[in-house]
């Protein structure tokens, strides 16, 4: 099965990224989101991720203009009744995301393959709101879509050999590389390795043994990774990762993934409003 046309279903970071991605790749692309402001946002943030692009040499003005001419905006369902593939990106809550798959099961074709872009939920479960689990599937992007290299391709229970054959052939299409996820497991492979390390990154600073920067510079200068753990999480979001621990801990029913108590102070705060809800760092003053 070739992909002509995607679905993007959430217009965030990633919703946008994916749907930037994909027009890039020369494919048609409806954006759906039930906001029409995150339509705003999602089309400056793909317009300016271009620009830089025409900057850098990466691209012509006219390969942008007809990237952009690829990709429709919608806040209304029906309208992604065309797509050969739809992938849903919407917040990591899932039941939410199980009511947009049961939308999207009885609006588009029966042989359309749903993929979700969780980066760590039950892809059976997620399946188990439509009448086709057999052509629903993880494809985890990660962030920036457009630039890392990355997809982890998740197995539900059900889902189908064809369906993963041709999710990794799209990744390929989008000049990605895909890993197959054989087992439908929490955290899949990177969040599975990741998480613990941002636990006992937190359980360090907890204790005092270091500084958060001293923590960063230890693990990007000793271990080579881009950047350390605490970047990671404000970059990422520290609500997100406060949401995959308290997940883990659920679904594993083990201790070893707790939630740090700074973790939570930090995202309690933020809920509140105040700076320190931010992140590990203070941007305003620090970076």
């Amino acid at each position: 099965m070739t992909i002509h046309t995607v679905g993007v279903v959430g217009a965030g970071t990633m919703g946008s990224g994916i749907a930037n991605l994909a027009a890039m790749s020369g494919l048609q692309v409806v954006l759906l989101d039930l906001d029409d402001n995150q339509l705003d946002i999602a089309w400056q943030k793909i317009n300016t991720f271009m620009e830089k692009s025409v900057a850098k040499g990466k691209m012509s003005e006219a390969e942008k203009e007809a990237a952009l001419g690829r990709i429709k905006s919608t806040t209304t369902y029906e309208e992604l009744a065309e797509a050969d593939l739809v992938i849903e990106a919407v917040i990591e809550n899932l039941d939410v995301k199980k009511e947009v798959f049961h939308t999207l099961d009885t609006c588009l074709a029966n042989d359309t393959i749903i993929a979700t872009n969780t980066s760590s939920m039950s892809i059976t479960e997620i399946a188990a709101a439509t009448n086709r689990p057999d052509r629903v599937v993880g494809m985890h992007f990660f962030n920036p879509a457009q630039l890392m290299k990355l997809v982890e391709v998740v197995r539900g229970y059900q889902t189908s050999d064809d369906t993963v054959e041709t999710v990794k052939q799209f990744a390929r299409q989008l000049k990605k590389e895909p890993i197959e996820v054989k087992k439908d497991t929490p955290g899949f492979i990177v969040n599975r390795i990741m998480i613990p390390q941002f636990i006992e990154a937190i359980k360090l600073l907890e204790e005092g043994v270091a500084s958060a920067e001293d923590i960063d510079k230890a693990v990007t200068l000793g271990l080579n990774y881009p950047m350390g753990p605490f970047t990671l999480q404000d970059y990422a979001g520290v609500d997100i990762g406060l949401h995959v621990m308290e997940y883990f801990q659920q679904e594993f029913n083990d201790p070893r993934f707790t939630p740090p108590l700074l973790l939570k102070q930090l995202v309690r705060a933020g809920r509140l409003g105040k700076k320190v809800g931010a992140g590990f760092y203070d941007y305003d003053n620090e970076r």
